[in-house]
């Protein structure tokens, strides 16, 4: 079962976000730990396509999907992301159907989507050869095409977002959606939380997977709707670690 079926069935997925990791040992650790994918940033990170190309080969060798946050939605970040592996990507800021729909247009083959083929890449295992039919047919059933919501706008159309063919999912990006309501950095704020459900039953109403990358608290406050889970990063994690050994001396002291 892929990550996609996974979710789309109603069960629960879990990832983070990396942005500082380059080593692919980094899958390693993720797929030891019982993450179910990882999430690499290029809205905020500074990957390069040759370190992202063997971060995905190195997962899809051992059956762990790695996906992308990319800068923005063209078809130079899409579509050459997916040729080098990933298993689908996150689109941060999307507001608009319209937008939706250019998210699909270059992540998703004909006929649902627009997305150039290429031979002998990485989507195709290398393969040498045609298989034109199968090799479309299998990327558009694992590929996820994931909008990121975070804007009051982005919220208003979340059903004419979530309601896109070729769309999977929809997740909240709670910091700049906190931003965008006007309540900075406050994500429990009711405001923000009635935001959230909205964005979550648009999900529901059109069989799309629903997520948040947050805390726990929000989790545990969407955990009946959500399918799509993320949290912290890869630098909170060193963060935690690295106080944790502090700590740990300080105690001996």
């Amino acid at each position: 079962m892929t990550l996609k079926e996974k979710m789309l069935s109603g069960q629960k997925v879990y990832g983070t976000m990396i942005r500082l990791q380059r080593n692919p040992a980094v899958v390693f650790y993720a797929k030891n730990a019982g993450l179910d994918f990882l999430m690499y940033d290029c809205e905020h990170g500074a990957f390069n396509f040759e370190t992202l190309h063997d971060l995905f080969i190195t997962g899809n060798a051992m059956g762990f999907p790695g996906l992308l946050r990319v800068a923005e939605p063209t078809k130079d970040w899409i579509s050459r992301a997916l040729d080098m592996g990933a298993s689908g990507m996150l689109v941060p800021m999307t507001e608009t159907a319209e937008q939706a729909r250019e998210i699909v247009r270059w992540s998703k083959y004909a006929p649902i989507g627009e997305r150039g083929f290429g031979t002998a890449l990485a989507h195709s295992d290398y393969v040498i050869g045609g298989r034109h039919t199968d090799v479309m047919r299998a990327n558009n059933e694992k590929v996820l095409s994931i909008a990121q919501i975070e804007t009051r706008l982005g919220v208003d159309n979340a059903e004419a977002i979530a309601g896109t063919e070729g769309i999977d999912a929809l997740l909240i990006g709670p910091n700049d959606l906190s931003i965008a309501l006007g309540f900075p950095g406050e994500l429990m704020h009711p405001v923000e939380l009635e935001a959230i459900a909205h964005v979550a039953a648009a999900c529901r109403k059109c069989g799309k997977g629903f997520g948040v990358h947050a805390g726990a608290a929000m989790h545990e406050k969407f955990s009946q709707d959500e399918t799509f889970l993320m949290m912290q990063s890869d630098m909170d994690i060193l963060d935690a670690g690295f106080r944790n050994i502090r700590k740990t001396f300080e105690a001996m002291e």
